[in-house]
């Protein structure tokens, strides 16, 4: 503890420093001359927040913008990940099956702590496992003015690297109006989601606005219920000049464990002392209870997950005079929460071969009872995480005819303890108390430099240079202690040619670094990655036809792959693949038909291999060769169909198909996921009204209307043998998969005041 609290004065000391300096700058810089306030009101203030990560139309970057409006069509309950799973090159997937709860995407085959996430350019991606758990923001949607998806490297932005996209969430601002909501909807498993919003109009340059969420599912998996309850509040000042905004937003969440997914191999060890007991589709094994004969006695009712986060961010925007436009932040996260979990002794030590429910694996020595030797048992513990994440972000921004020049940079520091304990053992000791006790401290510093240049009417180049600092200390029962620091120098650059007023080419070139993970360390996958991003495409506009084209080549050294296993808590383990790439052609259109129909396609056909892939099989050390990257399928398509057969009414026919992928790295058979293809039916209608509501929106969604069963997601683990052949090594291979709902739907209701 005395470790981190002295880490934490020198991050204050450094922050507040930083802070200081930042606030000079641009003071000096706003105050150097007097200019006319009339001038600037053609600048939209409200842009400003996330224009350091945003990419522009004239940036030669690969992106999707997505707003409100396209949200709202099908916020009923499901997380981020599920809205946005239409998108090019994505892949979704749900632990309890519909999409309510723990959520997860991969972009490109890169899984979320590939993905760098961002709110209002504040860091979302936890700093240690560098994932992104929407479960803590529930109803974070209904918050959104828009998001913004760049697929490959991307700009710079703030936060670990980005080796598959960058997901930019800008939350709503002011409105100059007042307005009040209610939004109501349910659906299958018992799903519900209730929200109230509100705004209180622009008055003497003062705004507030908000929303509560109250959200909960049953789920599709057995007891894969959520329980979630999610705020968001912001206070505006808002003047021609100035923009001022104070954010407090978060949530808790409470999701009974649905992470282990469906195996087989266990389910047929525990199917031989349970001749009777159906295992069907929909079986959790979490929080399982057996006799001492392997007979299931029943499931802990608290085997849950149960944490809670809060944001802070002050946001001061200032126009200076035309050209000159300064950004600062400060932010401060706050989390802290648990999982339950009860350890059978049976099913550890004859399921799951592991040695979790050992006496010594708590730090405690065998013990006699009526003259036994007991070396295991059952208990319940819990394991905790409690951090805390506080930073600032700044950027300074020139503008004129010809040149946008963005200056900026971040500066953030976590502290967080790890730390687990037991609350009930079947021999009733006392004073177990904790059985690990952990920190990691991490400082993440960085500064960039970004030039959009318009060399003549048509031409204009983009260059981006990114320096970035990373110090990690940590503490851990699993690794040996760590005490790392990473420089990276991050460039980008790309030219973007106007053709003509509907046709632009582009082409980009950006290198990106990215440090391990925590759990990586316990892998002994410490090397940190490099990726260079090759990027060449067409955009085409006109009134009927939006359409691009983009290739892609992206070349890793030392690219953490998804090995297909899991941990203890139900985390992807990585391993270093040494070279590796990505090469593929996205293709992403709107078009409309007539005034009724419009239809939106977009696929990727790709190649992800690892070169001269090593692994040990059977006892034996061997390369290879080129070998599929684990969850990266070779084709991913989408397609929205979007008929308006009278004002107020949209039908829209969903549709989703992702190939065939391995879930490992060495082409096992074993490791297959299925291709799966599957549709969904999205009605909206809107009537206006002139009395007690301004309008009412309803709004339904039927979920793979063709009732496909299918797995989303899944894992894929092997392990050495050398029992059943005495001097023989024999590698034995196993997979788990997540099954998703079949037909479900949701359906409400939205009254506008």
């Amino acid at each position: 503890m005395k470790t981190i609290f002295n880490n934490g004065l020198f991050g204050i000391k450094l922050f507040s420093r930083y802070c200081f300096t930042c606030f000079f700058l641009f003071s000096f810089k706003g105050f150097s001359q007097e200019t006319p306030k009339d001038s600037l009101k053609n600048i939209d203030l409200k842009e400003v927040t996330v224009s350091s990560v945003r990419a522009k139309e004239k940036n030669p970057i690969t992106f999707t913008n997505v707003s409100k409006e396209e949200i709202a069509l099908r916020n009923l309950g499901q997380d981020i990940p599920v809205l946005l799973q239409y998108l090019p090159s994505v892949v979704t997937t749900t632990d309890a099956g519909n999409g309510v709860g723990y959520t997860y995407m991969r972009v490109r085959g890169s899984d979320g702590s590939r993905i760098n996430v961002t709110i209002n350019d504040i860091p979302f991606n936890d700093s240690e496992s560098q994932g992104s758990f929407f479960v803590n923001l529930p109803d974070f949607a209904s918050s959104l003015e828009s998001v913004q998806l760049q697929r490959g490297v991307g700009s710079s932005t703030n936060g670990a690297g980005s080796f598959g996209a960058s997901l930019n969430m800008q939350t709503k601002s002011f409105q100059e109006k007042g307005y009040a909501e209610i939004a109501n909807s349910l659906g299958s498993f018992d799903t519900r989601k209730h929200t109230l919003s509100f705004g209180t109009g622009l008055h003497n340059s003062l705004e507030l606005n908000g929303r509560i969420s109250n959200i909960a599912s049953d789920g599709f998996i057995d007891r894969a219920s959520s329980s979630m309850f999610g705020y968001f509040f912001n206070a505006n000042y808002a003047r021609e000049t100035t923009l001022i905004k104070l954010l407090a937003f978060g949530g808790k969440e409470k999701t009974y464990q649905a992470w282990n997914g469906r195996d087989n191999a266990p389910l047929s060890i525990l199917s031989a002392t349970n001749p009777d007991y159906i295992f069907g589709n929909t079986f959790n094994i979490s929080g399982i209870k057996t006799n001492d004969n392997g007979n299931i006695e029943g499931f802990h009712d608290n085997e849950i997950d149960n944490y809670w986060q809060n944001h802070f961010q002050l946001h001061w925007t200032e126009k200076w005079t035309e050209k000159w436009i300064s950004n600062i932040a400060l932010h401060y996260t706050k989390g802290k929460g648990y999982f339950e979990q009860y350890v059978d002794d049976y099913y550890y030590a004859n399921v799951l071969f592991s040695g979790d429910s050992q006496l010594s694996f708590l730090g405690l020595p065998d013990i006699t009872i009526d003259g036994n030797s007991i070396s295991s048992m059952d208990y319940i513990r819990k394991r905790w995480l409690d951090n805390v994440f506080f930073g600032s972000t700044f950027s300074l921004n020139y503008r004129n005819n010809k040149t946008d020049l963005l200056i900026g940079g971040a500066i953030n520091r976590y502290l967080g303890l790890h730390y687990g304990e037991v609350t009930w053992n079947q021999y009733n000791f006392s004073n177990i108390g904790r059985y690990y006790d952990n920190y990691g401290n991490k400082d993440d510093i960085n500064f960039y430099a970004k030039v959009t240049q318009n060399i003549n009417s048509k031409l204009s180049l983009f260059t981006d240079l990114q320096y970035r600092m990373v110090f990690y200390d940590a503490t851990s029962f699993r690794f040996e202690d760590v005490n790392d620091t990473f420089r990276f120098f991050n460039p980008k650059a790309g030219l973007n040619y106007q053709l003509d007023s509907k046709n632009v080419f582009y082409g980009y070139f950006g290198v990106a670094n990215k440090e391990p993970r925590r759990d990586d360390y316990e892998n002994d996958a410490t090397k940190p990655e490099r990726l260079f991003d090759y990027e060449l495409g067409w955009k085409y506009n006109s009134k009927k036809v939006r359409f691009t084209a983009n290739a892609f080549y992206m070349r890793y050294i030392d690219q953490l792959v998804l090995t297909g296993a899991l941990n203890d808590v139900g985390a992807p383990i990585f391993t270093n693949s040494g070279n590796s790439y990505r090469f593929g052609l996205e293709i992403e259109s709107v078009i409309r038909l007539s005034e009724k129909f419009l239809i939106s396609p977009n696929f990727t056909v790709s190649q992800n291999k690892n070169q001269d892939f090593v692994f040990q099989r059977d006892g034996v050390l061997q390369n290879l060769g080129s070998t599929n990257i684990a969850f990266s399928p070779n084709f991913i398509a989408a397609n929205r169909l979007t008929y308006v057969p009278v004002k107020n009414l949209q039908l829209s026919f969903l549709s989703k198909h992702v190939g065939e992928q391995f879930m490992g790295n060495i082409d096992a058979e074993s490791s297959k996921l299925d291709a799966y293809f599957v549709n969904d039916l999205n009605i909206s209608y809107e009537i206006k009204t002139t009395k007690i509501f301004k309008a009412i929106q309803f709004n339904a969604l039927i979920n793979n209307i063709f009732d496909l069963e299918y797995e989303s997601n899944g894992y894929f683990y092997t392990f050495d043998d050398d029992f059943s052949s005495p001097g023989t090594i024999t590698t034995i291979e196993g997979a788990g998969f997540y099954p998703q709902a079949g037909i479900n739907f949701l359906a409400g209701i939205t009254l506008l005041f």
